[in-house]
């Protein structure tokens, strides 16, 4: 849908913006490894819920730091180049990272280790290619850089879906090890792609550009019109997650095999994209208090339906685990996607004339901190609630804890801007 409006809009679709395409359809398709990392840290290390959450949540700290790539490749051009460069290097390292996770890694430190750089190669080169999206958008007109907009996303989300349908699949049929290995090929389509990317040698760094860029951040960010609503998509993101716990127990308890969760993923990254689209065709001109509250009281609610599931409900009604679980899914992704659509919005918004680009990608890197601790905080009340990999006494009171948790940041929401 989001590529067809682009096409329909008719973006320069020269050799450069097919090559950021690419780049982006990669990216989306990396998430084909996601699955095999929780049945990798499950099944073959043998970790616990929460163990397993507290290392999935510490591998995404390379997504908190996203502005500082950006200073990077500006600042430090290498043979007078700022991006091509960095998009090679950063591709072979995710080439090898992936490398290693099929090959060598046998303990939890190594898994973090690799995936880390993985996620690293993953997070810098978003970050590149953001900024080259930028770059472009400003010699475009107004209707012409929104088509950009849509068309990397709508790459993205494609990438998503095509990994999601063969995630499973794969991992059925040929485990954890082979689908890291094809994993490992993507990142040399991303360098392959990146030689087509214009980048014009500078003579020397440009670090001038940055004292002001950074005064200007610095009074942004002590702007309480800006700072307040920061904080406020900060505690909404950061309240503890369940979802590790329940992969446990949906795989030991329920004996979901690797190929029906992939069938939840594909079924859940193509609601999403229908979320998106609620959200554009009905939602985008509420004011954003309503549209946060409303969205964040109605997703706690579908929330609390997991514990049908937990507790078999659904068998007594004739519904099959299965069944219930792929429907589920799809309404939570939806409900989900809707509500998370306006921080988009409102980071963009926030964004004032000048450092845009660097202010919503902090803003971004804002959201993924509070991923972080909501992986963290999640594990934790894992560990004390004695949720394990084979008692799952306590997950309805996890779900119930993590989910009534959610409405916490409400009594915040003046926060928000009134319009």
């Amino acid at each position: 849908m989001f590529l067809l409006q682009t096409w329909q809009t008719k973006p320069k679709l020269d050799r450069e913006m097919l090559a950021i395409g690419v780049i982006y359809f990669i990216e989306g398709a990396l998430g084909l490894a996601q699955l095999a990392v929780s049945f990798f840290f499950k099944d073959e290390l043998g970790l616990t819920p929460a163990e397993t959450a507290s290392l999935v949540g510490l591998v995404m700290l390379p997504w908190t730091v996203k502005p500082f790539y950006g200073f990077i490749s500006d600042s430090f051009p290498v043979g007078g180049y700022r991006r091509r460069p960095y998009l090679l290097f950063f591709s072979a390292v995710g080439c090898l990272a992936w490398l290693a996770m099929a090959t060598i890694v046998n303990s939890a430190q190594l898994a973090v280790l690799f995936i880390g750089l993985a996620s690293l190669a993953i997070s810098f080169n978003d970050a590149l290619v953001d900024a080259l999206v930028v770059e472009r958008a400003r010699l475009e007109s107004w209707g012409d850089a929104g088509s950009l907009q849509s068309f990397s996303w709508g790459t993205l989300s494609a990438g998503g879906v095509v990994a999601a349908f063969l995630s499973g699949y794969l991992l059925e049929h040929f485990g954890t090890r082979v689908v890291f290995g094809i994993t490992a090929i993507l990142p040399l389509i991303w360098g392959a792609a990146s030689l087509a990317i214009r980048d014009e040698r500078v003579e020397t760094a440009i670090r001038g550009q940055f004292l002001p860029q950074l005064q200007s951040l610095k009074q942004a960010l002590t702007n309480r019109q800006i700072l307040l609503p920061a904080l406020f998509l900060f505690l909404w993101q950061a309240t503890p997650s369940a979802d590790t716990a329940f992969f446990f127990f949906t795989t030991n308890e329920l004996h979901f095999n690797p190929q029906f969760l992939g069938t939840v993923r594909l079924v859940t990254n193509v609601a999403g994209l229908f979320g998106v689209w609620l959200f554009h065709r009905f939602l985008r001109q509420v004011p954003m208090r309503p549209i946060f509250g409303w969205t964040t009281v109605i997703s706690t609610l579908l929330g609390l339906t997991s514990l049908i599931l937990v507790n078999h409900w659904n068998r007594t009604l004739g519904i099959d685990d299965r069944w219930f679980s792929l429907g589920d899914s799809l309404i939570l992704t939806i409900a989900g996607r809707i509500a998370f659509m306006p921080t988009l919005v409102l980071a963009a918004r926030l964004c004032p004339e000048g450092v845009e680009a660097t202010l919503f990608a902090l803003l971004m890197s804002v959201l993924n901190l509070a991923g972080l601790c909501s992986q963290q905080l999640g594990a934790l009340l894992t560990h004390w609630l004695g949720v394990t990999e084979s008692d799952f006494h306590n997950l309805g009171l996890l779900l119930v804890i993590t989910n009534l948790s959610s409405l916490l940041p409400l009594p915040f929401l003046r926060w928000l801007p009134d319009k």
